[in-house]
Order: C-alpha cells, then sequence, then structure tokens
C-alpha cells in the first residue's frame, strides 16, 4: 500500500502563485513516478502533470506547459507542483497519484493510489 496526501492549497488572485507537495509513504519503492490530476466542478478527472521518481521525466498537459512545473525530492518521498501564472481555469481539486504496475499511465484509470486532494481557487 501507499498513502498520499497533498497540502499547499488555496485561493489566490489570477496571476499569483501555489506551491503543491504530495507525501508518499508506504511502499514507494513500488512505484516509478507520480503524476497530479486535477477535476474541476462537473468535469472529468484529468492528467496535469508526472514526472519520474529519478528525475529523469516529466510530462505536462498542454494548458499548464511554460507555467506549471512539477519536482520531486526522492529523499523525502514528496513531489511538487509549483503554479504560478494561475487562471481562474485552474481552479479545481488537485489529487497526487501513483500506480504500482510497470510503466507510466495519463489517465485516471492507470492509477492504483490517489491521495484525497487540495482545492486550489483562483479569483479573477
Amino acid at each position: 500500500q501507499v498513502q498520499l496526501v497533498e497540502s499547499g492549497g488555496g485561493l489566490v488572485q489570477a496571476g499569483g502563485s501555489l506551491r503543491l507537495s504530495c507525501a508518499a509513504s508506504g511502499r514507494t519503492s513500488s512505484t516509478n513516478f507520480m503524476g497530479w490530476f486535477r477535476q474541476a466542478p462537473g468535469k472529468e478527472r484529468d492528467i496535469v502533470a508526472a514526472i519520474s521518481w529519478s528525475g529523469g521525466s516529466t510530462y505536462y498537459v498542454d494548458s499548464v506547459k511554460g507555467r506549471f512545473t512539477i519536482s520531486r525530492d526522492s529523499a523525502k518521498n514528496t513531489v511538487y507542483l509549483q503554479m504560478n501564472g494561475l487562471k481562474p481555469e485552474d481552479t479545481a481539486v488537485y489529487y497526487c497519484a501513483t500506480r504500482s504496475r510497470p510503466g507510466w499511465g495519463h489517465r485516471v484509470d492507470d492509477m492504483d493510489y490517489w491521495g484525497k486532494g487540495t482545492l486550489v481557487t483562483v479569483s479573477s
């Protein structure tokens, strides 16, 4: 089992910044990457960014490229999502997730473990 706990959400004005953290515990050695997803009200949960624990590979959805940066501290088993230039359309509950199966995944069904989420609200 892997436990994930997100933190860092909050209310910010458009153009502002937030840094989300996801602390992983348990059998983290069984995972090889971490992903951040988000779900806006009335919408599906979609991937935002992902990173390998080695840090050698990252993925960003087009809508956040150049504004968000994913990073990890392997010693702390923690993954971060630095969000700059926030827009009202970034408002959502942000979840971190991982999988214990080989390979990567960008879909909700590809992930095995989820945190409870942290709310990000961007006001215009």
